[in-house]
């Protein structure tokens, strides 16, 4: 079995939002930006002033997205005993990289990674001056309704980690993370018209839905939904979709 030891998302911005993406993130979680690495520059790492970082940004070079995405990077041991694992639950293979992380796409064709890098140090909730504390703690999937039963099975039996459905909320199941892990995996059914490959997208937890939403229209970003019961879906400046939720902060459960 594939042992998952942490999470990261990763936010791929095109060139021409990057910049405008990378200070809205780094605002609205108060991380602070590491160097640029990559043979582009291409990489930064969005860096939690206590714990091990677990969101990171990539500027999209080349012929790559011309829209802003987001992958996964899986930390386990073996990136080729993982390899071999998920091409056998479905997944392809698309890079094998000379730097030993490996690039696959899952059965719905989202595009997730293998790395080595051992991080074990889960940062808490950043308490803001409005009395209230969130953290991006959760990565929703949103898979056409087609895939969805696969992409289910997949990523339960990739990870590990058991399924966990809601009575309300019949397109909502969730993976049970693991204690200490940051990233919570959220796998969204959606309706039937919407096709081609799953999509992801960043949900925040916090304590004060309204104050939370209002720091982030003061940074930039746009509402789109008020969903009332539970969550309120906006649009960052690099066009990117993500949710601020009212699950508790610090475990990730509804409240």
């Amino acid at each position: 079995m594939t042992t998952v030891s942490w999470v990261t998302a990763f936010l791929d911005l095109p060139p021409d939002v990057h910049e405008a993406g990378t200070r809205f993130w780094s605002a609205v979680t108060a991380y602070a930006v590491s160097p640029p690495r990559g043979a582009e520059a291409e990489f930064t790492t969005l860096l939690p002033p206590v714990g091990d970082p677990f969101l990171k940004i990539q500027r999209t070079t080349g012929d790559g997205p011309t829209t802003p995405g987001l992958h996964l990077d899986l930390h386990v041991t073996s990136a080729a005993a993982s390899t071999e694992r998920a091409e056998g639950l479905g997944a392809r293979v698309v890079h094998r990289s000379e730097h030993g992380y490996v690039v696959l796409h899952s059965p719905g064709g989202f595009t997730f990674c293998f790395v080595h890098e051992p991080l074990s140090d889960r940062p808490w909730p950043t308490r803001w001056p409005q009395e209230h504390e969130s953290v991006v703690d959760q990565v929703c999937l949103d898979i056409p309704a087609e895939h969805y039963e696969v992409e289910c099975a997949f990523w339960s039996a990739l990870t590990g980690w058991p399924v966990r459905g809601s009575v309300s909320r019949p397109e909502f199941r969730h993976l049970v993370r693991p204690d200490g892990i940051p990233l919570r995996l959220l796998l969204q059914r959606l309706g039937p018209s919407p096709d081609g490959p799953v999509t992801g997208h960043l949900d925040l937890a916090c304590d004060d839905r309204p104050t939370e939403v209002a720091r982030h229209v003061g940074l930039g970003a746009t509402v789109v939904a008020d969903h009332g019961g539970g969550w309120t879906t906006l649009r960052d400046p690099a066009g990117a979709s993500y949710c601020i939720t009212d699950r508790d902060p610090r475990s990730g459960l509804g409240r």
